[in-house]
């Protein structure tokens, strides 16, 4: 399956990523699988799909700026949603 990321996918990955795990995060309790599962499903797998994306394998030693583009994207609209989400406590 060819999934070609985005900044956009990136960024929608980051909000979605941050709604859910706010969500998530008071029901997981203090079984440490539940939190690897919560981690995977709801931050790695969004964040492998939607900003790495699957395709052809890169070489490791070259840094790829529109890679490091999507990631940092990703990181602030995390953040954004999360900031934006402590504005209005409820």
């Amino acid at each position: 399956m060819q999934i070609t990321p985005t900044p956009v996918t990136a960024a929608v990955a980051g909000i979605v990523s941050a709604l859910v795990m706010t969500a998530v995060w008071p029901r997981l309790g203090d079984d440490s699988l539940y939190w690897v599962l919560a981690f995977v499903l709801v931050i790695a797998l969004p964040l492998h799909v939607f900003v790495v994306g699957f395709g052809n394998a890169r070489p490791a030693g070259n840094a790829d700026p529109a890679l490091i583009r999507r990631v940092a994207i990703w990181l602030v609209a995390a953040v954004a949603t999360l900031g934006i989400g402590q504005l209005f406590p409820g």
